[in-house]
C-alpha cells in the first residue's frame, strides 16, 4: 500500500513511509529513549567547557527539534541537507540574499502573488531586475538567462492556473546557458510524495511546510532541501544569522504531520481527481485544470517527473463574477479561505484573494480571471465533496444578483495585505 503507484505516473519513491516514520527519529539519541522525540524549549544549552558541546549551544543556531524535522524532511526530499524557516516566505527570504546588486531572477510568470510581491519590492530597494516569463516555452526561458542571472525560479504546479512545467528541461536549459545559476522550485502544491525538483535537476527545493507537508492548517513553517554543500553553508549562515527559525514546538508538529503524508497525498490525489473528473462533465462549469487529467496541456510533462498528483484544482465557472462569489458563498463541506494543503476542503478566489496584488491587466493575460476558482481538495468522503460543489454550482445560477451598480464585496480583508497569503 504505502508503494502504491498510479498507472502511467512515475514508480513511488522507494522507502518513503519509512523514512517519513524513522529517520532522524532514533529513540537512543534522547537519555530518556523515548519513541516520539520530546519537544526541547530551551533556548540555552549546558556546555562542559569552552568550544565543547554536546551538538547546540543555543537555539537560533540549532535545536534538537529543528534538527529532527530537517533531518527527515532532506530524506523524503532527496536531498544532502534541509533547512526550515518560520514560513515559506522566510525561507523565499533567505534564498534571495544569496543575490547581490545587479543580479538578475528570471521567474515564472504565472506565479505565487507573495513571490511576486516580494521580488518586485527587492527589485526596488535592492536594485536587483526580474523578469517574467512563461517557463513552459524554453525558448522563452533560453533568451531570459543572461550573464547577469543568478536564480530561476519556477513553480510546478502554478499558482494557481496549475500550469506544469517541465523542471528537468528547464534546469537544463539554465545550467548550460549560464554557469553558476541556482534553479530553484517551490514544490509547495506538489509535496516530496509527488515530485522531487532535486533529482529532476534543480539546485534547490523550496516548500512552505504549512501546506502538505504538515497537513494540519496549524502550523507556519518553510523549508529548503539542497544538494550541495557549498550551497548549504551559505543559506545555513543565512538561517541563523536572519534569524528566521521555525519554535521547536512547530518543528514538532510539522514532524509529526510527515508521519502521515504518504497516507494523506493518496487521498488528496483520489478526492483530486474524482472532484475534477465532476466539475469537467458539470454544465455550469466552463473549463477544469487538473494536472491529473489527460485534457491538461502538460499531461505528458506531469507523467514523466511525478509519481502522482495532489488536490489541487482550478476552474473556469460559466457566469461572471457574481457567479462565482455565488458559489463560494453556498459552500458547506469546502470553506472559503486562503491556504491549501490541508485535511479540509477550502475554497478560494484567485482574483481578490492570494492575487490580488498583481495588476488587473496582468492578471487577465495569466487567465486569473473573476470567473477563476481555485479548491484544495480534502479528505473529505468523496460523495460529500462532488455533492456540496454540485448545490453550490446550482446555486450560483439560481442566486438572484445585486445590480451592478451595488457589486458583491471581494473576499479581501481591508486589515491584510492579500499578496502576502497563499
Amino acid at each position: 500500500m504505502a508503494g502504491e503507484s498510479y498507472p502511467g505516473f512515475l514508480p513511488p519513491f522507494k522507502r518513503f513511509a519509512t523514512h517519513a516514520i524513522h529517520v532522524g527519529q532514533e529513540p537512543d539519541q534522547w537519555s530518556s529513549w523515548a519513541v516520539v522525540p520530546p519537544i526541547t524549549l530551551s533556548t540555552i544549552f549546558k556546555q562542559e567547557e569552552p568550544e565543547k558541546n554536546k551538538g547546540y549551544e543555543y537555539t537560533r543556531f540549532g535545536n534538537p527539534n529543528r534538527h529532527v524535522l530537517e533531518t527527515v524532511a532532506a530524506a523524503l526530499d532527496g536531498a544532502k541537507h534541509c533547512l526550515a524557516y518560520s514560513s515559506g516566505m522566510g525561507a523565499i527570504l533567505n534564498i534571495c540574499h544569496l543575490l547581490k546588486t545587479g543580479d538578475k531572477i528570471v521567474c515564472t510568470v504565472d506565479v505565487y502573488g507573495g513571490a511576486r510581491e516580494l521580488f518586485e519590492k527587492i527589485k526596488e530597494e535592492f536594485n536587483l531586475k526580474v523578469h517574467y516569463i512563461d517557463c513552459t516555452d524554453l525558448q522563452k526561458l533560453e533568451a531570459a538567462i543572461t550573464p547577469e542571472t543568478k536564480l530561476v525560479w519556477l513553480e510546478s504546479p502554478t499558482n494557481p492556473t496549475l500550469k506544469v512545467i517541465d523542471i528537468q528541461a528547464c534546469a537544463d536549459v539554465a545550467h548550460r546557458k549560464q554557469k553558476g545559476v541556482l534553479v530553484a522550485v517551490d514544490n509547495s502544491f506538489m509535496s516530496p510524495y509527488f515530485q522531487r525538483p532535486l533529482s529532476l535537476g534543480a539546485d534547490i527545493c523550496m516548500s512552505s511546510a504549512t501546506k502538505y507537508m504538515n497537513g494540519h492548517s496549524d502550523v507556519l513553517l518553510g523549508l529548503v532541501s539542497v544538494n550541495r554543500d557549498d550551497l548549504y553553508e551559505r543559506l545555513k549562515f543565512l538561517q541563523i544569522r536572519l534569524g528566521a527559525v521555525p519554535s521547536p514546538f512547530d518543528c514538532y508538529m510539522c514532524n509529526r504531520g510527515l508521519k502521515t503524508l504518504h497516507i494523506r497525498m493518496k487521498l488528496h490525489f483520489h478526492n483530486g481527481l474524482a472532484v475534477a473528473k465532476f466539475l469537467e462533465t458539470h454544465p455550469r462549469v466552463e473549463k477544469v485544470i487538473y494536472p491529473g487529467l489527460s485534457s491538461h496541456p502538460q499531461y505528458s510533462v506531469v507523467l514523466k517527473q511525478c509519481t502522482g498528483v495532489s488536490g489541487m484544482v482550478s476552474f473556469y465557472i460559466k457566469g461572471e463574477k457574481e457567479n462565482a462569489v455565488a458559489f463560494l458563498k453556498n459552500l458547506k463541506v469546502f470553506t472559503l479561505a486562503f491556504s491549501l494543503g490541508s485535511y479540509e476542503s477550502l475554497a478560494e478566489h484567485p482574483a481578490t484573494m492570494t492575487h490580488a496584488s498583481v495588476p488587473e491587466e496582468e492578471r487577465k493575460a495569466l487567465g486569473i480571471t473573476d470567473t477563476l476558482i481555485r479548491l484544495s481538495v480534502g479528505l473529505e468522503d468523496e460523495e460529500d465533496l462532488i455533492k456540496d460543489l454540485d448545490q453550490a454550482l446550482e446555486a450560483a445560477v439560481s442566486e438572484e444578483f445585486p445590480s451592478r451598480n451595488n457589486p458583491q464585496p471581494t473576499f479581501s480583508s481591508s486589515q491584510m495585505d492579500p499578496g502576502l497569503w497563499i
